[in-house]
């Protein structure tokens, strides 16, 4: 990938096709909108407008995301305005630092949403999607952000109850710096995938003041990720009944899985009827640690009073599991199921050593 490769973005016809010579500079085209003004994000940014009835510069998510040069790495912001956007929309490798910015009033009034799931025929008849796949948004570039909007998958479960793979994605990131700022991420089994773009490579997420909807390991994958001053919000499943699990995280032994902190697990579901997490060890890989800590968080009296369990024939208990200061009716003492940090080992799992370094800011 060139460094520091710009190329200049042109208003151009709304297909969102960049003319063959535009090669040089990535400048700004457009001003950021209001949400981005209000929160101090870099007015040198570039700037791609999406509205539906026309009056941007693309009418769709992809098409702006299409537009942006292979091997950009300058900052460019595709302000969307309210509305909802049935489509898919990947930001490839190649496509560093793209903000969605929803440029409404409030997170929902710009969704972003589709309906594949893991058993979903391809058009193409080249096979199904698979988990990783059905995602309504995908983000595999370094430097990814998402504000002010939601993203779902409404894929219908109760539908397709004859269909395998029924695991349905709504936003998955594979890539590293990773900032998701007020946002609704909602679906059903396996809504959020924080991922990294391979085993050995660290992707770090920070997630703040939004909501993550869900019933099934609604919160999984291999990143590092730290998911602070929000709400988990419990589902009831397609049936009517309450039952599921909030994280699965598919940790390498030398990484910082998930930390929920300073938020609040709520939802209208039954009493102890879900657990705060189970180990996922993708592909049956002995050699990870699944790890996962809520800590100073608010825990509804949906979670149960062992709050961990095994997955897929591994025992949580030889992973990394914890809570620390949690309140509210969920909440429990320490146990040999239910393993609380020391003070002395909380102050090593804080927002700073997940992030490494990292400080996220809206740009």
């Amino acid at each position: 990938m060139a460094a520091n490769r710009h190329a200049a973005l042109r208003r151009g016809r709304r297909t969102g096709l960049v003319a063959a010579a535009a090669a040089t500079a990535l400048a700004a085209v457009l001003p950021v909108q209001a949400y981005a003004e209000a929160s101090g994000a870099a007015a040198a940014a570039a700037a791609l407008t999406v509205a539906k009835d026309g009056t941007g510069q693309y009418t769709t998510v992809q098409a702006a995301v299409n537009a942006i040069p292979a091997g950009n790495t300058a900052r460019v912001i595709v302000s969307i305005k309210p509305g909802t956007y049935r489509e898919t929309v990947k930001i490839p490798a190649t496509k560093q630092n793209v903000t969605l910015l929803g440029s409404g009033s409030g997170r929902g009034d710009t969704v972003i949403v589709y309906n594949n799931a893991s058993g979903t025929q391809k058009p193409d008849g080249s096979g199904t999607y698979g988990t990783s796949g059905s995602a309504t948004v995908a983000a595999e570039a370094d430097g990814f952000q998402a504000r002010n909007l939601t993203v779902s998958n409404d894929f219908d479960e109760a539908a397709h109850q004859n269909m395998s793979g029924l695991q349905a994605v709504a936003l998955r990131t594979a890539a590293d710096k990773v900032f998701l700022d007020s946002v609704i991420v909602t679906g059903d089994q396996d809504t959020l995938l924080l991922d990294s773009a391979s085993k050995a490579t660290l992707g770090r997420v920070y997630m703040t003041n939004s909501y993550v909807v869900g019933n099934v390991d609604f919160i999984f994958g291999r990143a590092s990720a730290v998911i602070d001053k929000s709400v988990i919000t419990l589902k009831k499943r397609w049936d009517g009944s309450s039952a599921g699990y909030i994280a699965a995280p598919s940790t390498a032994a030398d990484r910082k899985g998930f930390l929920i902190n300073n938020s609040t697990v709520n939802g209208d579901v039954s009493a102890a009827s879900f657990y705060l997490g189970r180990p996922w060890h993708a592909g049956g890989d002995a050699s990870l640690d699944p790890m996962a800590t809520f800590r100073n968080t608010t825990l509804s009296a949906a979670i149960k009073s062992a709050p961990w369990t095994d997955m897929s024939g591994f025992s949580w208990k030889d992973d990394r599991f914890a809570e620390y200061k949690n309140t509210g009716p969920g909440a429990g003492s320490a146990s040999s199921n239910r393993p609380q940090l020391s003070d002395s080992g909380a102050a090593e799992q804080e927002t700073a050593d997940w992030l490494a370094g990292w400080t996220p800011s809206a740009s």
